[in-house]
Protein backbone atom coordinates (compact mmCIF):
# COMPACT_ATOMS: atom_id res chain seq x y z
CA UNK A 1 0.00 0.00 0.00
CA UNK A 2 1.30 3.75 -0.68
CA UNK A 3 2.89 5.44 1.77
CA UNK A 4 1.79 8.78 2.13
CA UNK A 5 -1.66 9.94 3.14
CA UNK A 6 -4.99 10.24 1.72
CA UNK A 7 -4.66 14.04 0.94
CA UNK A 8 -4.68 16.51 -2.10
CA UNK A 9 -5.95 15.80 -5.33
CA UNK A 10 -7.98 13.02 -6.01
CA UNK A 11 -8.97 12.58 -9.56
CA UNK A 12 -11.71 10.01 -11.46
CA UNK A 13 -11.79 8.61 -14.55
CA UNK A 14 -14.69 9.24 -17.03
CA UNK A 15 -14.96 6.98 -20.11
CA UNK A 16 -16.42 10.16 -21.92
CA UNK A 17 -13.40 12.01 -22.00
CA UNK A 18 -11.13 9.00 -22.07
CA UNK A 19 -12.80 6.89 -24.92
CA UNK A 20 -10.06 4.43 -25.17
CA UNK A 21 -7.42 2.55 -22.73
CA UNK A 22 -4.49 4.38 -23.99
CA UNK A 23 -5.97 7.64 -23.92
CA UNK A 24 -7.05 6.80 -20.41
CA UNK A 25 -3.44 5.79 -19.72
CA UNK A 26 -1.86 9.39 -20.96
CA UNK A 27 -4.39 11.31 -18.83
CA UNK A 28 -3.93 9.67 -15.64
CA UNK A 29 0.00 9.50 -16.38
CA UNK A 30 0.00 12.95 -16.81
CA UNK A 31 -2.70 13.93 -13.93
CA UNK A 32 -0.32 12.10 -11.80
CA UNK A 33 2.60 13.40 -12.91
CA UNK A 34 1.20 17.23 -11.73
CA UNK A 35 0.66 15.84 -8.38
CA UNK A 36 -2.32 13.68 -7.87
CA UNK A 37 -2.42 11.77 -5.31
CA UNK A 38 -5.26 9.34 -5.43
CA UNK A 39 -6.98 7.85 -8.49
CA UNK A 40 -10.48 5.94 -8.82
CA UNK A 41 -11.86 3.98 -11.83
CA UNK A 42 -14.90 4.72 -12.42
CA UNK A 43 -16.50 2.59 -15.44
CA UNK A 44 -20.04 1.82 -15.10
CA UNK A 45 -20.38 -0.12 -18.09
CA UNK A 46 -20.91 -3.92 -18.47
CA UNK A 47 -17.61 -4.76 -20.64
CA UNK A 48 -16.09 -6.71 -17.59
CA UNK A 49 -13.17 -7.61 -19.82
CA UNK A 50 -12.37 -4.01 -21.26
CA UNK A 51 -12.70 -3.01 -17.36
CA UNK A 52 -10.33 -5.29 -15.89
CA UNK A 53 -7.96 -4.67 -18.79
CA UNK A 54 -8.19 -0.81 -17.93
CA UNK A 55 -7.83 -1.13 -14.07
CA UNK A 56 -5.29 -3.71 -14.03
CA UNK A 57 -3.10 -0.84 -16.47
CA UNK A 58 -4.20 1.66 -13.94
CA UNK A 59 -3.18 -0.11 -10.99
CA UNK A 60 0.41 -0.79 -12.89
CA UNK A 61 0.78 3.17 -13.57
CA UNK A 62 -0.47 4.14 -10.25
CA UNK A 63 2.07 1.26 -8.64
CA UNK A 64 4.81 2.86 -10.35
CA UNK A 65 4.26 6.32 -9.38
CA UNK A 66 3.39 5.62 -5.69
CA UNK A 67 -0.42 6.54 -6.30
CA UNK A 68 -3.16 4.95 -4.33
CA UNK A 69 -5.56 3.43 -7.25
CA UNK A 70 -9.33 3.12 -6.24
CA UNK A 71 -12.10 1.10 -8.04
CA UNK A 72 -15.68 2.30 -8.15
CA UNK A 73 -18.44 0.59 -6.53
CA UNK A 74 -16.46 -3.08 -7.69
CA UNK A 75 -15.20 -4.87 -4.59
CA UNK A 76 -14.76 -8.06 -6.96
CA UNK A 77 -12.81 -5.56 -9.70
CA UNK A 78 -10.83 -4.26 -6.87
CA UNK A 79 -9.47 -7.99 -5.99
CA UNK A 80 -8.96 -8.62 -9.35
CA UNK A 81 -6.46 -6.29 -10.32
CA UNK A 82 -4.97 -5.97 -6.73
CA UNK A 83 -6.25 -2.40 -6.43
CA UNK A 84 -5.52 -0.46 -2.92
CA UNK A 85 -9.17 -0.18 -2.22
CA UNK A 86 -12.45 0.58 -3.41
CA UNK A 87 -14.98 3.91 -3.23
CA UNK A 88 -18.56 2.67 -2.30
CA UNK A 89 -21.87 4.75 -3.08
CA UNK A 90 -24.68 4.39 -0.27
CA UNK A 91 -26.14 1.86 -2.89
CA UNK A 92 -23.21 -0.27 -3.18
CA UNK A 93 -23.05 -2.79 -1.08
CA UNK A 94 -21.96 -3.10 2.85
CA UNK A 95 -18.67 -1.67 3.64
CA UNK A 96 -17.75 -4.06 6.84
CA UNK A 97 -18.66 -6.87 3.66
CA UNK A 98 -16.28 -4.89 1.41
CA UNK A 99 -13.89 -4.77 4.63
CA UNK A 100 -13.83 -8.75 5.21
CA UNK A 101 -13.15 -9.13 1.27
CA UNK A 102 -10.07 -6.80 0.54
CA UNK A 103 -8.61 -7.11 4.16
CA UNK A 104 -7.67 -4.93 6.59
CA UNK A 105 -4.74 -2.73 5.21
CA UNK A 106 -7.28 -1.75 1.78
CA UNK A 107 -8.22 1.52 1.44
CA UNK A 108 -12.53 1.99 1.31
CA UNK A 109 -13.78 5.36 1.10
CA UNK A 110 -17.71 5.80 1.17
CA UNK A 111 -19.94 8.85 -0.64
CA UNK A 112 -22.01 10.27 2.26
CA UNK A 113 -23.44 13.05 -0.04
CA UNK A 114 -24.78 16.34 2.64
CA UNK A 115 -25.56 13.89 5.29
CA UNK A 116 -23.22 13.99 8.15
CA UNK A 117 -25.14 11.28 10.02
CA UNK A 118 -23.89 8.72 6.91
CA UNK A 119 -20.22 10.24 7.56
CA UNK A 120 -20.65 8.90 11.43
CA UNK A 121 -21.88 5.63 10.79
CA UNK A 122 -18.82 4.95 7.43
CA UNK A 123 -16.42 5.93 10.37
CA UNK A 124 -17.96 3.89 12.59
CA UNK A 125 -18.19 0.63 10.14
CA UNK A 126 -14.22 1.35 9.28
CA UNK A 127 -14.03 3.95 6.44
CA UNK A 128 -10.71 5.02 6.28
CA UNK A 129 -12.65 8.12 4.38
CA UNK A 130 -15.69 10.02 3.87
CA UNK A 131 -16.45 11.86 1.08
CA UNK A 132 -19.08 14.84 0.67
CA UNK A 133 -20.83 16.47 -2.04
CA UNK A 134 -21.77 18.01 -4.31
CA UNK A 135 -20.68 21.39 -3.23
CA UNK A 136 -20.65 23.11 -6.36
CA UNK A 137 -23.00 22.44 -9.54
CA UNK A 138 -21.82 19.06 -11.21
CA UNK A 139 -21.24 18.08 -14.81
CA UNK A 140 -21.05 14.38 -14.32
CA UNK A 141 -23.81 13.99 -11.42
CA UNK A 142 -26.28 16.94 -12.47
CA UNK A 143 -28.90 15.61 -9.98
CA UNK A 144 -26.95 15.76 -7.07
CA UNK A 145 -28.56 17.26 -3.78
CA UNK A 146 -26.07 20.33 -2.71
CA UNK A 147 -24.25 20.25 0.03
CA UNK A 148 -23.21 23.03 2.36
CA UNK A 149 -19.80 24.28 2.96
CA UNK A 150 -20.31 24.23 6.31
CA UNK A 151 -20.95 21.02 6.44
CA UNK A 152 -17.23 20.37 6.31
CA UNK A 153 -15.98 22.21 8.86
CA UNK A 154 -19.04 20.66 11.05
CA UNK A 155 -17.88 17.56 10.34
CA UNK A 156 -14.33 18.08 10.85
CA UNK A 157 -15.52 18.20 14.56
CA UNK A 158 -16.91 15.19 14.67
CA UNK A 159 -14.91 12.57 12.53
CA UNK A 160 -11.42 11.46 12.89
CA UNK A 161 -10.94 10.03 8.87
CA UNK A 162 -9.83 12.29 5.82
CA UNK A 163 -13.01 13.95 4.22
CA UNK A 164 -13.09 14.74 0.20
CA UNK A 165 -15.17 16.76 -1.18
CA UNK A 166 -16.65 16.05 -4.61
CA UNK A 167 -19.03 17.90 -6.80
CA UNK A 168 -18.15 20.43 -9.58
CA UNK A 169 -14.81 21.53 -8.36
CA UNK A 170 -12.68 23.85 -10.27
CA UNK A 171 -9.31 25.45 -9.30
CA UNK A 172 -11.30 28.38 -9.07
CA UNK A 173 -13.41 27.27 -6.19
CA UNK A 174 -11.67 24.35 -4.31
CA UNK A 175 -10.23 26.71 -2.45
CA UNK A 176 -13.32 26.96 -0.26
CA UNK A 177 -13.62 23.38 0.22
CA UNK A 178 -9.91 22.88 1.47
CA UNK A 179 -10.49 26.09 3.56
CA UNK A 180 -13.33 24.48 5.33
CA UNK A 181 -11.70 21.05 5.80
CA UNK A 182 -11.82 19.01 2.90
CA UNK A 183 -8.36 17.03 2.95
CA UNK A 184 -8.85 15.92 -0.65
CA UNK A 185 -10.63 17.09 -3.81
CA UNK A 186 -12.17 15.02 -6.30
CA UNK A 187 -12.17 15.64 -9.62
CA UNK A 188 -13.35 14.47 -13.46
CA UNK A 189 -14.11 17.15 -15.63
CA UNK A 190 -11.89 20.12 -14.60
CA UNK A 191 -9.06 17.92 -14.62
CA UNK A 192 -9.25 15.35 -17.44
CA UNK A 193 -11.16 18.03 -19.67
CA UNK A 194 -8.06 20.30 -19.60
CA UNK A 195 -6.18 20.86 -22.39
CA UNK A 196 -3.02 20.19 -20.41
CA UNK A 197 -4.15 17.80 -17.71
CA UNK A 198 -0.32 17.69 -16.16
CA UNK A 199 -0.77 21.79 -15.65
CA UNK A 200 -4.24 21.62 -14.28
CA UNK A 201 -3.11 18.88 -11.28
CA UNK A 202 -0.55 20.92 -10.45
CA UNK A 203 -2.28 24.04 -10.05
CA UNK A 204 -5.25 21.57 -8.01
CA UNK A 205 -1.81 20.13 -6.15
CA UNK A 206 -0.65 24.15 -5.29
CA UNK A 207 -4.22 25.23 -3.60
CA UNK A 208 -3.47 22.38 -0.89
CA UNK A 209 0.38 23.52 -0.24
CA UNK A 210 -0.88 26.83 0.16
CA UNK A 211 -3.41 26.20 2.51
CA UNK A 212 -1.28 24.33 4.54
CA UNK A 213 1.48 27.15 4.86
CA UNK A 214 -1.41 29.36 5.38
CA UNK A 215 -1.78 27.26 8.89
Amino acid sequence: MPTFSLSGLYGITDATLMPDTQTMLNACEAAIAGGMKVLQYRDKSNNSALRLDQASALRALCKSHNCIFLINDDVELALSCKADGVHLGQKDGSLTEARQRLGKTAIIGQTCHDRLELAIRAQAEGANYVAFGAFFPSNTKPGASPAPLSLLSTARAQLSVPMVAIGGLSVDNATQVIAAGADMTAVVHALFAAQDIRTRAEQFSRLFRIQAQNH
